[in-house]
């Protein structure tokens, strides 16, 4: 009973984060932009750290928060305007020296502060164990909100995601949807990163997206498959992490990829018999 009441809020919290995650990694996979979220996050990350070396506002506070989201609204903007239809350069190439520029100058401007390397630490990793029960209601009303207007504009951003050629054709200003789309990512990676941190936010976005995309052509179904997977890490995650003494947020990760394992095994053991 003692174990279950220390972790309710973490589970419930991990519960929160599954959902929303497991729609979005499934629309980050079928863009073939694998990197886009770790590349937000780590744009939020710095705006976090520039809060703290700048103004003094350590993560968790209101300055923090709007420092991360005007840096990821920032990497947003970028994403979608280098997005074409005929590009020479592809747009994950454009993403992944984003990721490295914003991982580097996340390292410099945390040098400067007394307590850089604890805190590239603690976005990395996360502090999902000692979440409160109202982050975890903050989370959940503002992830609704989100929820709730992708589900108005699903058409728009699906077929983007799974035909974009035939939403050029139709004559979508693709480059403002992609914008939306980027924009309310980045407003859930930074609510993300600053509970569950860099690692277990980008797990959580890629891991049951493979998982359900393989096991799956519905979208209804797909959306089950991964947020079950993550539910089921999330759990197995915490309860090691209770038992053994370990950091949450990388037993959750570590869970994930145990998961993706077995999955990769039993779909080779299946194909072969």
């Amino acid at each position: 009973m003692e174990a279950l009441e220390f972790m309710a809020a973490p589970f419930a919290a991990c519960l929160v984060l599954a959902g929303i995650h497991a729609y979005l990694g499934l629309h980050v996979l079928l863009r073939e932009v694998i990197f886009v979220d770790l590349a937000l996050a780590q744009i939020a990350a710095l705006g976090s750290v520039v809060a703290l070396v700048m103004t003094g506002h350590h993560p968790g506070t209101h300055a923090s928060f709007t420092y991360s989201l005007a840096f990821a609204l920032v990497g947003a903007a970028i994403f979608s305007l280098t997005r074409t239809r005929d590009g020479r350069v592809p747009q994950e190439a454009i993403i992944g020296i984003t990721f490295v520029i914003a991982s580097a100058a996340t390292i410099l401007v945390a040098d400067r502060a007394p307590e850089g390397a604890e805190q590239i630490k603690d976005l990395l990793a996360g502090a999902i164990l000692w979440v409160s029960w109202p982050k975890v209601v903050n989370l959940l009303l503002i992830y609704l909100v989100v929820g709730l207007f992708h589900y108005f504009f699903r058409q728009r951003f699906m077929l983007i995601s799974e035909d974009p050629d035939r939403a050029f054709d139709q004559g979508l200003s693709v480059r403002l949807w992609d914008f939306l789309f980027y924009a309310s990512f980045a407003v859930v990676i930074t609510l993300s990163v600053a509970v569950a941190g860099v690692l277990m936010v980008f797990s959580y976005l890629v891991a049951p997206a493979m998982i359900a995309l393989v096991s799956s052509r519905s979208w209804t179904s797909r959306l089950l498959i991964a947020s079950a997977t993550s539910v089921a890490a999330s759990a197995l995650g915490l309860f090691a992490s209770y038992q053994w003494d370990l950091p949450s947020g990388p037993a959750i990760v570590c869970t994930l990829g145990l998961l993706l394992i077995l999955f990769g095994g039993w779909r080779a053991l299946a194909a072969r018999s």
